[in-house]
Parts: structure tokens; sequence; C-alpha cells
């Protein structure tokens, strides 16, 4: 990964953990036609956020642990 890349994912899980996303919400504001910019695909596949089914709500993005780690080694945790 780049530092580009790196920042946009950290950027990505920071703005994830103040409250739990509807999908649809990350998906339009994190979506890229770029291939370089896969940031979504990027926190998914770290382990960093996971989608998550809420009853009568649909499905919710959520930090994971892994991301909570990842924000307190870069000093952005909560």
């Amino acid at each position: 990964m780049t530092e580009t890349t790196d920042a946009l994912v950290l950027d990505l899980v920071e703005w994830v953990a103040r409250e739990p996303r509807p999908y649809a919400e990350v998906i339009e504001t994190w979506r890229t036609s770029c291939p370089r910019l896969t940031i979504w695909e990027d926190a998914v596949d770290r382990g960093y956020v996971a989608r998550q089914p809420v009853e009568g709500l649909g499905v919710r993005v959520a930090i994971t642990e892994c991301g909570k780690n990842f924000l307190r080694e870069h000093g952005r945790a909560n």
C-alpha cells in the first residue's frame, strides 16, 4: 500500500469509529472507480471494519477490534 492509500484507510476507519454507518452511506462515500484507490476494500480485507446486519435497519458498517488497534497505533483512538 502507498502512504496515500494508508492515510485514506485510516480516515475511513476513523470515520466509521465515530458511529456505525449504514452500508449504503459508506459505499456512496468511499467507493471509487479508480483501481488504485481501493480504500473500502482494503479496510475490509485488513479486518478494520465489518458489515453487520441490524434488524429493521439493514446492514451497518462498524469498526472491529483490529480497527480500534489500527487507530490506536496511529494516534487516532477515541
